[in-house]
């Protein structure tokens, strides 16, 4: 049974790895081993062109590509790092109306430039330093059809200018994380949703998921790391964008025996408030569950990456390997939770539901997605950021986890 476990991670991992293989087609330059800043961008309307500029303190290699779905242009750059003021690329002009930039991982970083449609690299280039003038990366972009712009991409053309032909950047799949240890311990895995460049959902105070949901998720782990039952291991341990995938293969990695996803949303309006507990369906259960689940699993969309493709491919195999026995333990352990938890907060009026959040789909391993309140209620937020509400919530889910296994004779 081991070794058909095995088999069957090793396959949906390659089937993962395939299909990001197939991303846009990339304009490739060659690359220096050397640590820069990026040190100023702006973006300048020459007529029909909108050209894109980012000064460096030394030469850098650099991926720039097109995507659609949204339209977006993303520059994956090796060795940087950012030095830029405060709220620099909110504004747009010309084909350009956002710019987001942050660290991916280590020794990668990315731009992502948003356009207000389909748009070509009409010219990429790397300007060395000259005098007092720094190194630049300029791009030139001009508006194109979505037909031309698909034309292109089918054809995975390189520029002429290009000095060395070399793989496009993707995104790590996470292979690292320890095996589960074979000590008798439980392997809980805590996924704090979001991370580095992709903030997640903002209040109106600019509060922000990912940072909510990060200091939830230390409670969490100070939490059950007290007992010596369980292993807690943590999908990011820093602020650092992770795809959807690299958290699957995380726990999938880890051998899990429970993953908890952390999440906290923003709704329209400020009435909706409370705690909701999300379990794996492919129909949603209600419509307010399926939009979450459709906006969290395009959230790789905000780094530049488009992963609704390969999640389309690889979602079929993952359903097919899903076993009946871990959606019923995720159940069964929703519902425990529900109990615990409605005795220290506020639950919506509809706690339990279910949808297609990829990041439950992890084969064998029951998965839970607490979205702890939302951002875009004040009594919710005010409660999020206390961290006497957060301890006691922690508790909440310890004790819940506690049952959950005892239930299973798993815990004494």
């Amino acid at each position: 049974m081991d070794v058909l476990k095995s088999g069957m991670r090793l396959l949906v991992l390659l089937c993962g790895l395939f299909a990001l293989g197939l991303m846009a087609s990339p304009w490739v330059f060659a690359q220096k081993a050397e640590v820069a800043t990026a040190t100023g961008i702006q973006t300048v309307v020459r007529g029909k062109t909108t050209r894109f500029l980012v000064d460096l303190t030394k030469e850098t290699g650099f991926v720039a590509s097109v995507l659609t779905e949204p339209y977006r242009v993303m520059i994956d750059l090796e060795n940087v790092t950012f030095d830029l003021p405060p709220g620099i690329g909110r504004k747009g002009a010309g084909l350009v109306t956002q710019v987001r930039y942050g660290i991916m991982d280590e020794g990668k970083s990315r731009i992502v430039i948003d356009t207000s449609g389909p748009v070509l690299i009409k010219q990429s280039q790397l300007l060395p330093k000259k005098g007092k003038a720094k190194p630049r990366i300029v791009i030139d972009l001009v508006a194109t059809t979505p037909e031309k712009l698909a034309d292109a991409q089918s054809r995975e053309q390189v520029l002429p200018e290009t000095t060395a032909s070399l793989p496009i950047i993707m995104p790590k799949v996470v292979t690292d994380a320890p095996a589960g240890k074979p000590d008798g311990r439980k392997v809980i895995v805590i996924d704090p949703g979001h991370g580095g460049i992709d903030p997640g959902a903002i209040s109106p105070r600019k509060v922000k998921e990912k940072d909510v949901v990060w200091d939830f998720a230390l409670e969490l782990q100070k939490a059950l790391s007290a007992s010596p039952a369980y292993d807690v291991r943590m999908t990011r341990t820093e602020d650092r964008f992770m795809t959807l995938t690299d958290r699957v293969a995380f726990t999938r990695r880890a051998n899990a025996d429970l993953f908890i996803a952390i999440h906290a949303d923003t709704v329209r309006g400020q009435t909706a408030r409370g705690t909701t507990l999300y379990t794996l369906s492919e129909k949603a259960s209600d419509e307010e569950a399926a939009a979450l689940a459709h906006k969290e699993n395009r959230t790789d969309v905000i780094a530049g990456v488009n992963l609704d493709a390969q999640v389309g491919e690889v979602a079929d195999i993952l359903i097919e390997l899903v076993q009946r026995e871990s959606k019923n333990h995720a159940n069964l352990f929703s519902r425990t939770a529900l109990e615990e938890l409605k005795g220290v907060t506020t639950m919506t009026g509809k706690p339990l539901r279910s949808a297609g959040f990829v990041v439950l789909k992890t084969p064998d391993v029951p998965s839970v997605l607490i979205e702890l309140g939302y951002l875009s209620s004040q009594e919710d937020e005010e409660k999020m950021l206390d961290p006497r509400w957060r301890q006691n919530m922690a508790a909440a889910l310890t004790r819940a986890i506690n049952r959950h296994f005892t239930s299973m004779g798993a815990v004494e």
